[in-house]
């Protein structure tokens, strides 16, 4: 399988959360699901006009969405050798329900157990972080840099989900935190999007899903910057088992932040 254009892609994602999502911001019907997290018609809506969309594009290739029901997603994963599509139609959809402006869409091409293209689209930004395998990372169709930096651990700026670390190493964090600063934005996809940009220069988070980190792990990649779980290895295990990850931008500074955490996660 050709892997599709990731600019054409990432025009048909951010027209359609332009049209799907923007309009039904600050106007928002909300429930909780089966899993306590909220889902809203914006959810639905984009889920619906991506696959339809997809689907007239690309009909071989099968779709799996964040919304679609457990069993099904499973069958999806198992059956993705020659290429799935994996959707979260609104990647923080508890700031969108909350009127909080930090929310994307996300959307990551599987094939072969690899990820090969990813789209995450800050829809209040207007901004559109894509990639291609071996095609580097890019923002609005400029390249991203490298997001090197100079400046040691102590002086970073760090993204922290505390949420679903572990009581012990969230308490060393607070207590001994590494870093100078620290954020939590409320959207996995956009977390990896910001590393790669150099927004953030480290990230953690204990659990997150397929949907949430596919096209961001591979956008942080092909900018150049690095990834592991907690237990050191590779983030997309081609599963939708929860993975933790640990992100810096350059070599460096992710070696002194998983040494860090190795010696103190307990």
């Amino acid at each position: 399988m050709s892997t599709p254009n990731h600019f054409d892609i990432a025009a048909l994602i951010r027209q359609a959360a332009l049209e799907e999502i923007l309009p039904r911001f600050r106007n928002v019907e909300r429930h909780l699901k089966t899993d306590g997290s909220w889902l809203t018609e914006a959810d639905l809506a984009m889920q619906a006009r991506v696959q339809r969309e997809l689907a007239a594009r690309f009909p071989d290739i099968p779709f799996l969405g964040e919304e679609m029901g457990e069993d099904e997603q499973q069958h999806l994963m198992q059956h993705a050798d020659s290429g799935l599509w994996i959707l979260d139609p609104l990647d923080g959809t508890s700031n969108f329900a909350a009127g909080v402006p930090i929310f994307a869409p996300s959307l990551a091409l599987i094939c072969g157990g690899r990820v090969v293209l990813g789209v995450v689209f800050d829809v209040m930004r207007d901004e559109c972080f894509s990639a291609a395998q071996g095609e580097g990372a890019w923002l609005n169709g400029s390249r991203l840099p490298p997001p090197t930096t100079d400046i040691p651990l102590g002086k970073t700026l760090a993204c922290i989900d505390f949420k679903r670390l572990l009581p012990q190493l969230a308490t060393r964090l607070a207590l001994q935190a590494p870093y100078s600063s620290q954020r939590s934005i409320g959207s996995v996809a956009l977390d990896w999007c910001w590393v790669a940009a150099g927004r953030f220069h480290i990230y953690l988070h204990g659990q997150q899903g397929l949907w949430d980190y596919a096209a961001g792990h591979l956008i942080l990649e092909e900018a150049g910057g690095f990834s592991c779980t907690l237990d050191g290895e590779r983030v997309f295990n081609n599963t939708l088992d929860k993975r933790s990850a640990i992100c810096a931008g350059e070599r460096r500074l992710f070696a002194a932040w998983t040494a860090w955490l190795k010696d103190h996660k307990g």
